[in-house]
């Protein structure tokens, strides 16, 4: 598995926790990465997915709602939920980061580790997203 495949995979397993616990997100970061054995580019990648979503998570869930006809946040699934926060916080705000990886990436966690259709769905809001927010300019 690619390095920064790998740290997405843990990005959205943190995002899990933060999202289920009314733990602290430094908490949950340090007890994810303690027993661990991963290179450092992975936890370092990893760990600024995971600021950054929870960072500017108000934004990020506004335009999921925008884009996700008929669903309200709260009654998405948690991981399709949470997979839409990461690929939504890499196709606004990481530059670094093509759109159509970010895209690829988030249908494939969402296909993983979401249900049946999680992929279909994921992959229709976030080409929304990237069509209408990502292209006219990175949100902030």
């Amino acid at each position: 598995m690619r390095k920064r495949t790998k740290a997405r995979e843990c990005a959205l397993q943190i995002l899990y926790q933060i999202d289920i616990t009314s733990d602290s997100v430094d908490n949950l970061l340090s007890a994810f990465w303690e027993d661990k054995e991963l290179e450092s580019e992975v936890r370092d990648f990893g760990t600024a997915l995971v600021k950054g979503t929870v960072e500017n998570m108000q934004k990020i869930d506004e335009v999921i709602t925008k884009y996700a006809s008929n669903w309200k946040l709260k009654r998405m699934a948690v991981v399709d939920r949470n997979v839409l926060r990461l690929a939504t916080y890499e196709l606004l705000y990481r530059e670094d980061i093509p759109h159509k990886v970010a895209i690829n990436e988030a249908v494939d966690l969402a296909k993983k580790y979401g249900d049946i259709d999680s992929g279909k769905f994921v992959n229709g809001v976030l080409d929304r997203i990237n069509k209408e927010e990502a292209t006219h300019g990175k949100a902030g």
